[in-house]
């Protein structure tokens, strides 16, 4: 995976998140990963695209989701209800829309599809043999994971 495509994200989701929280976002260490199954409980998916395909996956506690979610839209959550799923899945829209703008500024012009939601730990959402490039944000309502899948088309 090109730097290329990596550095947009990263920056996207770190002013996203600033914004929508009120508070720097730390990034943790890029890494790769080769595993399918998904560790965290709520993971939103966002395709890419254009001159870039792939895959975006933005996984977090379920604590961490209703957190967000109740941040973001000034309203306080007890569970992760079709509202609250509907303000993570646009999370994972924003920041991908903003990293896609990015992109196109930097020549890779792209396109998103709509965000999808997986809930449940231990969740199998492959990749076939392609890796993740993974990063993770760490915010003060808990840490979002950033799985990246994607390459020159």
């Amino acid at each position: 995976m090109k730097v290329e495509f990596v550095n947009p994200f990263i920056e996207a989701a770190c002013e996203v998140l600033e914004s929508e929280l009120g508070g720097e976002a730390q990034r943790g260490e890029v890494r790769l990963q080769k595993s399918a199954i998904t560790t965290d409980e709520v993971t939103a998916l966002v395709g890419v695209t254009g001159t870039v395909i792939g895959l975006v996956l933005y996984s977090m506690s379920l604590a961490t989701a209703v957190a967000l979610a109740s941040r973001m839209m000034g309203q306080e959550f007890q569970e992760l209800d079709a509202l609250a799923q509907s303000g993570i899945g646009e999370l994972g829209n924003v920041i991908t829309g903003r990293a896609g703008v990015l992109l196109s500024e930097a020549g890779y012009p792209s396109n998103i599809t709509p965000p999808a939601l997986v809930v449940g730990r231990g969740t199998m959402v492959t990749t076939l043999d392609l890796n993740r490039l993974v990063f993770t944000l760490q915010t003060e309502v808990g840490d979002l994971e950033v799985q990246l899948v994607l390459r020159a088309a």
